[in-house]
């Protein structure tokens, strides 16, 4: 069974996450281009798969996994992102359901001095991008803003002025403030590309600095809430002890600091020699969670069950894909899976980046870019599509519009397939979305689906569809609530509505006499547990090129150099030579963040 295909056994190699911006990776070439579908909303598809045996997907709209957070679909920003302000991308990220946005990016915020707007170490911040703006953003948006408070060259003090400033000058509201990024890069262990001035970087000075921030932070607003950095649960550095220490990072840090803290802060780059290591990886986000729950409720105490977790940092930027379609079914699954799993929210990585060093990936041009718009930037001669063009990672994260909203209900759903990815939501109007992605790049799927706790209407159902090549979402009115062909590497929505009997009784399905048969808990994956992309392996420094954020411009901060593939069907690249002023903020760290 070929490597790219999502149903190998083969599992994900360890390897250092590249800078959040350019990196060589090692890319696979897929052999054969999956067949298309021809026309987004015809009701016949020409597809490849009409031998494939039948998957059977259940939803279960009777159970529950929780409620849709209003900070769920979140996206990074950055001061050294000249265009984080263009009213273009704005727009877009409205469109896309963004609703919390991160500020002010990567590791720059253990650098960054919001008062001055300036970066300690030579670093750079972009005109027109302090806190003011960017909160301007934030509002054209409708997006709630998450700050990263300067852990690494600032003070308690500081922390709290911009609270003061934020919440009691200004009346933005924010609620939610990180204390410093991926702290335990500061050296401790032996990698660094985190700035962090204090003589003692061990993880119990970090703690007790915790419970002082939030100490000056909450005297200012007691209605703010605090979240303390932890290192990803199998993923380098944890587990790992330092010389003077008694145990790793994440014990220490909520030892001390567990009962100061509202949520705890998880960065996930699971990375992947192929896309199918890519596409399979959201399944061990659960083992993942669990691990981080499991400490906050041996450190929290009572207060445990109000610790939240917040994925600050993700994307597929370590991994072979960043924008071509196999990132863009990535994306929505990954938010899901967080979500379903008890996350406050989830903010990518990142809004722009720039071009990395391009490459193809299942017969597309694939950028390296870890941004989901272009900055319209050129790499090895070859040029990105115009400024502000989304990449497939948008259009992956726009599906999400059409499954779920704040405050709608999340249920169990499950696939006879690995290579079938599937989500459902419980609207508040009484439907029902089910998300299906299909992650085998050659074949359609053939699905039988059935329900228990709901009942669909008869007829045909509506969809929303983003396939390979797409540069838009297409609706469609195609196939029926039971049965479904889905195209190759796609993402297809289904918004069922209640059978006109449940409608009249205004209940949405007769639960007490289910359809079928209830569907399976998702159960978590065995085996390894997320990878970082701070190391290439444990205990040892990650190499290649840096992806910090101190550094200056947008395609070498942090960020990748690879702006996203081109828009629809052949959008002109930009002419060369557009120049992005990058510079690297690690030094010799080839992971991190972004």
């Amino acid at each position: 069974m070929s490597s790219d295909d999502p149903t190998s056994a083969e599992q994900p190699t360890p390897r250092g996450r590249t800078h959040r911006r350019g990196r060589t990776r090692r890319r696979i070439v897929a052999g054969a281009v999956a067949t298309l579908l021809a026309g987004a909303g015809a009701g016949a598809l020409a597809l490849s798969a009409d031998a494939a045996p039948t998957v059977s997907v259940t939803v279960d709209a009777g159970t529950s996994l929780g409620t849709v957070p209003s900070t769920a679909v979140g996206l990074n920003t950055a001061v050294y992102d000249a265009y984080m302000n263009d009213a273009r991308a704005a727009s877009l990220m409205k469109a896309a359901g963004v609703r919390q946005l991160r500020f002010p990016g990567g590791s720059v915020p253990d650098a960054y001095h919001w008062k001055t707007h300036t970066v300690t170490g030579g670093s750079w911040a972009a005109p027109g991008t302090d806190f003011d703006h960017f909160m301007a953003t934030a509002k054209k948006v409708g997006a709630q803003p998450i700050i990263t408070a300067n852990y690494g060259s600032g003070t308690a003090r500081e922390a709290a002025d911009w609270v003061k400033y934020a919440n009691v000058d200004k009346h933005y509201g924010v609620t939610y403030w990180e204390i410093g990024n991926e702290v335990s890069g500061n050296g401790h262990y032996g990698s660094k590309w985190e700035v962090d001035t204090h003589a003692d970087r061990s993880p119990r000075e970090y703690a007790k600095n915790v419970i002082a921030y939030a100490k000056a932070m909450k005297a200012v607003d007691p209605k703010v809430r605090i979240g303390a950095v932890l290192n990803t649960p199998g993923s380098w550095p944890d587990g790992v002890k330092a010389s003077g220490d008694d145990a790793d990072w994440n014990n220490t840090v909520l030892s001390i600091a567990g009962k100061s803290i509202d949520f705890a802060i998880i960065h996930w780059y699971p990375g992947g020699s192929s896309t199918a290591d890519l596409l399979n990886s959201p399944a061990r986000i659960a083992g993942v969670t669990s691990a981080v729950r499991s400490l906050i409720n041996k450190y929290a105490g009572s207060h445990a069950a109000s610790v939240k977790i917040a994925v600050t940092e993700t994307s597929s930027a370590d991994s072979v894909a960043q924008t071509s379609q196999a990132a863009a079914l990535f994306a929505p699954d990954t938010y899901m899976n967080w979500l379903e799993q008890g996350a406050v929210g989830v903010d990518w990585w990142d809004l722009h980046n720039g071009p990395g060093k391009p490459d193809t990936v299942q017969g597309q041009t694939d950028y390296q870019d870890g941004g989901v718009l272009s900055v319209g930037g050129c790499s090895g001669g070859t040029c990105e599509p115009a400024r502000e063009t989304p990449f497939p990672t948008y259009w992956g994260i726009r599906s999400l519009t059409a499954l779920a909203h704040p405050g709608d209900t999340m249920v169990k759903a499950s696939s006879g397939d690995p290579s079938i990815a599937v989500h459902a939501v419980r609207s508040g109007d009484g439907g029902l979305n089910v998300m299906l992605i299909n992650k085998n790049p050659r074949n359609a799927a053939h699905l039988s689906l059935s329900y228990t706790g709901y009942t669909p209407a008869a007829g045909a159902v509506r969809t929303v569809s983003y396939t390979k090549g797409g540069t838009a979402l297409a609706k469609a009115t195609r196939g029926t609530a039971a049965a479904q062909t889905l195209p190759p590497y796609s993402i297809t929505t289904l918004q069922l509505k209640p059978s006109s009997a449940a409608a009249r009784t205004g209940s949405p399905s007769p639960a007490p006499t289910p359809t079928t048969t209830a569907a399976a808990p998702v159960a978590s994956a065995p085996g390894t547990i997320g990878t970082r992309a701070q190391a290439t392996a444990v205990g040892a420094p990650p190499a290649g090129p840096d992806r910090s954020h101190t550094a200056g411009g947008l395609a070498t901060t942090g960020l990748s150099s690879t702006v996203t593939y081109g828009t629809l069907g052949g959008l002109l690249a930009v002419a060369a030579g557009w120049a992005l002023m990058l510079r690297r903020r690690r030094g010799s760290r080839g992971s991190h963040s972004r």
